[in-house]
């Protein structure tokens, strides 16, 4: 039996244990639902041209403007996410990336083009806005084109950012607007195709082989263009030798350069290929027209080796060859043989002549020999 004076003693270790316990499981359930309720808050952020009340039916800015001339414009900002945030709205510089993509500079990077021609209230040349979830804002910003600007499309973005803890990092997150202000003067909408190059890759099947053709393209001009594009390979007499590839080349800005490779399937082990390439230009639907668009044509030489026809060409030359051996082979051998057959009978016929005048000579001297012979004697 447990000791009676030990009892409060026990009871109180229970009791502590269990307040414990029950302290413990609060913790959990707090740790559980602060870190549920930090799951399901998010980030979001969103950003259109505004007509200074809400956004407008516009996906960019588009501006054709004058040296020197200044415009007003309205940019609509939105808090979409769950969670208080302060954004950083500014506007910077536009390029293309690797891949062909409207890229934009870092958020800290200066820019130097349209991206500097961007004011916002007071000539500031960046913001920090704080909304609330579902809090949108409409920020007026001016653009003041240089008078200097050289003529043609300048590319920029109107730019927000906002700085998200992600674990240990800060992650810097932005939504951009694109913007094109196209300076008055003289325009030049040209795309060429600096270089090109072709390889053949051989299959099993001689008909089932593919060439890969590769070219560079420049925008030369002054406008941003993108293009429709169409590779394909001929032959002989100018017959193509396979289906064409149509792709769409991706918005080229001034002065970029872009490397594509395009892979034409099906193109048979014919020797001579001149594969080629059509680039149409074209312009964003919302872009400003620059006037009319010359289409580029190139071309070159590639040689896939007809191995096909090269093994039974050499299968019919060594056939060829081998009747050809044969048949001198044969005709020599019949020469032999009526050289030899004529001989033989040249030689029999001489042994004949030769049998034939034996004979005769033998007759000749035995009818001699009878008319020689003593008379008898007829004093007898």
């Amino acid at each position: 039996m447990p000791d009676i004076t030990a009892l409060p003693s026990l009871l109180k270790r229970l009791l502590a244990f269990a307040i414990a316990a029950l302290f413990l499981a609060g913790l959990m359930v707090s740790f559980q639902s602060a870190s549920s309720a930090r799951a399901d808050d998010t980030a979001g952020i969103s950003g259109a041209p505004s007509d200074g009340k809400s956004t407008d039916d516009r996906s960019r800015f588009s501006y054709q403007l004058a040296p020197g001339q200044h415009i007003d414009d309205f940019y609509q900002v939105k808090n979409t996410g769950t969670v208080p945030q302060t954004m950083k709205v500014f506007a910077t510089d536009a390029y293309n990336t690797d891949d062909g993509s409207y890229g934009l500079l870092d958020t800290d990077a200066t820019p130097t083009d349209a991206g500097n021609w961007v004011s916002f209230a007071n000539g500031a040349k960046q913001l920090s806005i704080p909304l609330d979830p579902g809090a949108t804002q409409i920020v007026p910003f001016t653009l003041d084109v240089p008078a200097d600007a050289s003529p043609g499309d300048h590319a920029a973005g109107i730019v927000i950012s906002v700085l998200t803890p992600d674990g240990q990092v800060l992650v810097d997150r932005r939504v951009a607007t694109r913007l094109y202000a196209r300076v008055e003067g003289a325009l030049q909408a040209a795309l060429t195709i600096s270089s090109i190059a072709a390889t053949y890759d051989q299959q099993f099947n001689p008909f089932d082989g593919s060439a890969t053709v590769t070219y560079t393209v420049k925008n030369n001009g002054n406008v941003a263009l993108g293009a429709n594009t169409v590779v394909g390979v001929n032959t002989y007499l100018g017959i193509a030798a396979a289906g064409q590839v149509r792709t769409e080349l991706k918005e080229m800005l001034p002065g970029s350069t872009r490397t594509v490779s395009v892979t034409v399937p099906g193109v048979a082990q014919l020797g001579y290929l001149n594969p080629y390439i059509s680039l149409a230009p074209t312009i964003d639907p919302e872009a400003l027209n620059p006037g009319p668009l010359t289409t580029v044509n190139r071309d070159t030489v590639l040689i896939a080796m007809p191995w096909w026809l090269v093994i039974i060409l050499i299968i019919v030359l060594i056939v060829w060859l081998v009747l050809r051996i044969r048949r001198k082979r044969d005709e020599k051998n019949a020469i032999a043989w009526a050289a030899y057959t004529e001989a033989e009978a040249r030689r029999r016929a001489t042994e004949e002549l030769v049998a034939a005048g034996a004979s005769s000579t033998a007759a000749t001297s035995g009818a001699a020999s009878i008319n020689e012979a003593p008379a008898p004697d007829s004093s007898r």
